[in-house]
């Protein structure tokens, strides 16, 4: 069984996934990253893949997708670095990136390093769903690798509909048509996520952007099974650079800011 699905039949609510950008702060802080999420008691972690253009994002990510870049962060990289801790990650891992760099890698060759290095499921924006059904659905069934669509509030019902029968693993519900690290009100859009409940009652649920403290982290686990955190978390890595034991620092933050969301 694909983690994703294995995680919200044992969990179905107060799941928290955390968003961060592979090679920041530094090109090698993956797996310690990766290794303290699990450890602090993150249910899943979406590794951004960098790229140079990534629309949907606002400063704080844009800025670590480019201190990554300037790291050297590449795809070939960041599978050999998710190969050596696969053995002892036992949570989902997403990626998360835009299409022209997994384009530019190869949608086949994307897919088997996907599964080698122990990836559940892919998160790519500008993905259209048409494309994914006619050119690469079945790359992804043959590999178990959970294709995760995204809506808005803007998103159609029809469309919501469509998404959620297609998809695999949840639906991500991304909270505002702003880009990430906005503040919005999550209460403000209760319509809109009580509507996406509505047309897919049995499908998970996880809300994105706009999730930055325990309060908005239990508004959405009011509305969806969890909720979904990258620049908050990426602002607390940030704080870590150029610091004396500087892994442990690392470290200490990512458990520091796990225990704040969960109300520890």
């Amino acid at each position: 069984m694909n983690r994703i699905d294995n995680l919200f039949q044992t969990k179905g609510k107060d799941i928290l996934s955390i968003y961060f950008t592979a090679g920041f702060p530094e090109l090698n802080d993956t797996a310690v990253i990766l290794q303290q999420l699990q450890d602090s008691g993150a249910d899943m972690v979406e590794v951004g893949i960098p790229f140079s253009d990534p629309m949907a994002d606002g400063v704080v990510i844009q800025e670590s997708s480019h201190h990554a870049l300037q790291n050297g962060m590449n795809l070939d990289i960041l599978f050999g670095q998710l190969d050596q801790i696969k053995a002892n990650i036992t949570m989902p891992i997403i990626l998360m990136g835009y299409l022209n760099p997994v384009f530019k890698y190869g949608m086949e060759k994307f897919c088997k390093r996907c599964v080698s290095a122990g990836v559940s499921g892919v998160i790519i924006p500008d993905l259209p769903l048409d494309l994914y059904l006619n050119e690469y659905a079945s790359l992804f069934a043959e590999s178990d690798l959970f294709y995760i669509p995204l809506v808005t509030p803007q998103t159609p019902d029809h469309r919501i509909e469509k998404l959620g029968r297609e998809s695999k693993g949840f639906v991500y519900m991304v909270s505002t048509a702003s880009i990430t690290g906005t503040r919005p009100n999550l209460e403000n859009s209760s319509e809109y996520f009580l509507r996406v409940r509505k047309i897919l009652p049995n499908t998970p649920l996880l809300i994105g952007f706009g999730i930055q403290y325990a309060s908005s982290f239990k508004t959405a686990n009011k509305y969806a099974n969890g909720g979904i955190i990258g620049t908050a978390f990426i602002k607390t890595l940030k704080e870590v650079l150029g610091q004396v034991n500087y892994n442990d620092a690392l470290c200490q933050r990512a458990d520091d800011f796990i225990k704040n969301i969960r109300g520890n």
